[in-house]
């Protein structure tokens, strides 16, 4: 109780000023217990935590401890807590992992599964934490706490709101003053349901003078412990920390996490990039495919969302397009056209952090343009891009939209291939959250765009509202200001 009193007291001195969420805005019922700092520990839990890949049965719960430790984490519906006493009593209604352990192998990072989950339910969870020394473990502590809702299944229609973008702390923007990166605060207070970050979440290949930056990402990252270290890098910016603790992430990369425009059967870094990425978010893969990215979100009846690896698997960038280049490999492009076929959805949203047709050329190093559009080069990944947009019109697929990010400004297209006069699929692009603004480049012809926006020059994210009838996008600016609004209309 007094700890509550505090925090309240704490809410009220901070937040006696226009514009300031109050805990109720976090996703937390007003008479919640857990309107207190999620990380109670930040000794033990120093990085924060977060939960990510949800869905209508199971969640991921991300932690990192200082140091070698025993992580225990229980769980239960808020009508469950209700009935659990204090420790040391009987705590039967409650379910727990095993006690895992952390160490130097992962950076004592644990991404740890919570399996057999009701959907559209909101569940509580506890982190114990047991930190090792000499003579053994310490006591447990209760070191974080959280909630977070599942999804509902694929028979229930409810509403969805959720933000995207990608690229963060590139170019010398990277993390000042305490806060860090302040558009995470932003994002939080649109009350989201979750984050949908595409990709270019370090740029390891980016040296960030300090000052202005605060000190630490001063190395171009070759090595495993320097991947690592950008990682540690951006989880020290506390807006960041805010926002994982609430707000449940989808996550994908794309090149920053390992160099510029690498395709990685031919980056040796690759693998390195991959495990810090794998070690600091919380991604679910398949048992007999560990290294997999990609991967579906089904949110109800009225959303489908298609999460794409467009690195691990491409061709090099400097291949001439053709039949055989690819941007996402047999196995994947086979699973996504499937999905797209086969989904009950109302809306079928296809992420990829390379967008579909700005023509993003490479340079010396790296030759060859590095998203899906073709250059006057002769090279890009337009063969393959054909294929799905032929299965999108083949199959009179309805209520289709892409989402990306990666070319450093918001742009929004509505695209009629067979040019029939009728719009077939909608593409929109937002970022950088916290990079150099680009220079903006007209879509290119051979998906018969119509410009619906196009601008540069400040940090955004993406907001989208979904609902059976209605598609509705938002380019939000770092001030929360709405640049673009657009609204597509369910057939």
């Amino acid at each position: 109780m007094r700890r509550l009193l505090l925090s309240f007291l704490s809410w009220l001195l901070i937040c006696w000023s226009p514009g300031c969420v109050s805990p109720s805005r976090e996703g937390l019922p007003p008479s919640s217990p857990f309107l207190a700092p999620v990380v109670l520990a930040e000794d033990l839990l120093p990085q924060g935590i977060a939960v990510g890949d949800v869905g209508s049965s199971g969640a991921i719960i991300w932690v990192r401890t200082d140091g070698p430790a025993l992580v225990q984490i229980e769980w239960a519906t808020p009508a469950q807590w209700g009935t659990v006493s204090k420790m040391g009593s009987a705590r039967a209604p409650v379910s727990r992992t095993d006690r895992l352990a952390t160490t130097n192998e992962t950076d004592y990072t644990l991404s740890v599964p919570i399996q057999g989950l009701a959907p559209a339910t909101r569940y509580r969870y506890h982190v114990w934490i047991e930190r090792k020394r000499l003579s053994g473990y310490e006591q447990p502590t209760l070191a974080a706490k959280g909630e977070f809702m599942t999804l509902p299944d694929a028979t229930t229609s409810a509403p969805i709101t959720f933000v995207w973008s990608a690229d963060l702390g590139g170019q010398g923007h990277c993390r000042q003053g305490e806060a860090g990166y302040l558009m995470f605060d932003v994002m939080r207070r649109k009350d989201p349901d979750f984050f949908l970050f595409l990709g270019d979440t370090i740029y390891a290949d980016n040296v960030c003078p300090a000052p202005p930056n605060e000190p630490g990402a001063n190395v171009v990252a070759a090595t495993l412990d320097e991947y690592r270290a950008r990682h540690r890098y951006q989880r020290g910016a506390a807006a960041l920390r805010r926002f994982l603790e609430t707000v449940p992430v989808y996550v994908t990369w794309d090149d920053h996490e390992v160099r510029n425009n690498f395709a990685g059967p031919f980056d040796e870094r690759m693998p390195k990039g991959r495990q810090a990425l794998r070690e600091y978010w919380p991604i679910g893969s398949p048992p007999d495919d560990p290294h997999r990215l990609y991967r579906s979100v089904r949110y109800g009846a009225d959303l489908e969302l298609f999460l794409l690896d467009t690195r691990q698997y491409r061709s090099r960038n400097a291949e001439p397009d053709s039949p055989a280049k690819t941007m996402l490999g047999s196995a994947q492009l086979q699973w996504l056209l499937d999905g797209i076929s086969q989904s009950t959805a109302t809306w079928k949203v296809i992420a990829t952090s390379v967008p579909l047709s700005v023509p993003k050329g490479g340079g010396d190093t790296v030759p060859g343009n590095d998203g899906w559009a073709g250059g006057p080069d002769g090279t890009g990944f337009e063969r393959e891009r054909q294929v799905i947009v032929e299965t999108i019109l083949g199959k009179r697929l309805q209520n289709v939209a892409f989402l990306a990010g990666d070319i450093h400004w918001a742009q929004a297209n509505a695209y009629d291939p067979d040019r029939d006069g009728v719009v077939d699929f909608h593409e929109f692009v937002a970022g950088p959250l916290s990079a150099n603004p680009g220079r903006i480049t007209e879509a290119e012809g051979s998906l018969n765009p119509t410009r619906l926006f196009n601008e540069s020059g400040y940090h955004n994210f993406g907001l989208v509202r979904v609902t059976k009838t209605l598609f509705e996008v938002a380019i939000i600016d770092q001030t929360g200001a709405a640049r673009f609004i657009h609204r597509v209309a369910a057939r």
